[in-house]
């Protein structure tokens, strides 16, 4: 039975529901807030909700229920019977993913420990409890965020369908990600040619194309002779090899954003002529696995890491490749958008956060253009200078 306005406008003022954002105090309108201590619109709707919740999610009876009917958060209670494994495969078969991520969801899906629980018997608890079970197996806090952002995804689908009237995931806590110079390995231009003279002949363009045009693993596995223009010296991102079942590959459109023309350095586009040359081959894949197939992600890590053992080199991925080339075109000077474009990224504000900490600060830029003042009114005695205080 939906309430009378009198029992509505008392589930209000209990919940404290702002009809407008709060007057100044000394207006005499300020009756119903706290005087000891006013608070913003902003933290009066965050107060609303933590009531409704407990009212409606916590509490239930006949306050919840009036509550729920007043700002429209009724749930039928019958549809939070539904677990959460039931819910995320009804939901799942609506979603259109791409196969990368039908994986990614379905093994954040089926880690938690909450998945016959019912919907309706959900709470922060049992997510609080998935999280700190993750953390203490070590799992890094990126695959931490990933897992929750997908049970997330999960939970507010299940929001949408009125099966649970709110998310029971909003508020927990997750660890700390390392800041990206911390978490990122930039290899030496050494180490990158110590790792180029000792690769198998086969598997150096392979690497080359990875540190000096930013490919990515699928991406540089994808690669047809086809796509190299070696006129113009540009190769043309448009596919990406990824992982199947019982060893097979799968060829699949990058990324998101990622397809993309990149301007090839000459010396790798020689090094690339010459390979596709002792290939005796007029097309095809650029580099094989079994048969005529493009390799598979296992046979390019073992070829890597055959490659870095000869070079007397570990630690480094061969993803670490990728950060290197766009250390170049940042120490070159080019801004965020031309550094985007040649990696690949779906927007700038990728690019950024990942490499922001790569490019000159102020102080840097601040430097460089006094030092060329003093250059050029000085002339060589400022460079002479600089040489023989190093």
């Amino acid at each position: 039975m939906a309430p009378t306005s009198a029992s509505a406008a008392a589930i209000a003022a209990e919940c404290r529901m702002p009809a407008s954002p709060p007057a100044l105090p000394g207006n005499g309108n300020d009756r119903c807030r706290d005087r000891a201590a006013p608070r913003t619109f902003a933290a009066e709707v965050i107060v609303m909700e933590a009531k409704v919740h407990d009212l409606v999610v916590v509490g239930g009876g006949a306050a919840g229920l009036s509550a729920a009917l007043v700002l429209g958060r009724y749930v039928d209670p019958g549809a939070g019977r539904v677990t959460f494994a039931k819910s995320y495969a009804d939901w799942s078969e609506r979603q259109v993913w791409a196969p990368g991520t039908v994986l990614a969801m379905r093994l954040a899906a089926r880690s938690v420990p909450f998945g016959d629980v019912p919907l309706r018997s959900l709470r922060r608890s049992h997510i609080e409890g998935w999280a700190k079970g993750m953390v203490n197996r070590r799992l890094a806090a990126g695959t931490v965020h990933t897992r929750m952002n997908n049970v997330r995804a999960v939970l507010r689908g299940a929001v949408a369908d009125k099966l649970i009237p709110t998310d029971p995931s909003i508020g927990v806590a997750l660890p700390r990600r390392r800041r990206p110079q911390a978490a990122m390995t930039l290899p030496t231009a050494a180490q990158v040619g110590a790792i180029l003279d000792a690769a198998d002949p086969a598997f150096r363009p392979f690497v080359a194309l990875c540190a000096f045009a930013g490919l990515r693993l699928g991406e540089a596995a994808g690669l047809r002779v086809e796509d190299v223009d070696f006129l113009r010296r540009t190769v043309t991102v448009t596919r990406q090899v990824q992982r199947a079942s019982r060893g097979q590959v799968e060829v699949r459109p990058p990324k998101y954003g990622s397809e993309r023309v990149v301007f090839l350095a000459p010396g790798l586009v020689e090094m690339l002529a010459a390979h596709v040359a002792g290939q005796d081959r007029g097309g095809g894949w650029m580099f094989t696995g079994e048969g005529d197939q493009p390799p598979h992600q296992n046979t390019v890590g073992h070829r890597w890491r055959t490659a870095t053992a000869a070079a007397g080199v570990s630690g480094l991925r061969l993803h670490d490749l990728r950060h290197f080339y766009a250390s170049g075109p940042i120490a070159a000077g080019c801004d965020i958008v031309t550094v985007q474009r040649a990696l690949g990224h779906s927007s700038a504000t990728t690019t950024l956060s990942t490499y922001s900490h790569l490019w000159p600060s102020a102080e840097d830029r601040t430097r460089a253009a006094a030092q060329a003042l003093l250059a050029e009114s000085r002339g060589p005695e400022a460079d002479r200078s600089r040489t023989e205080d190093r």
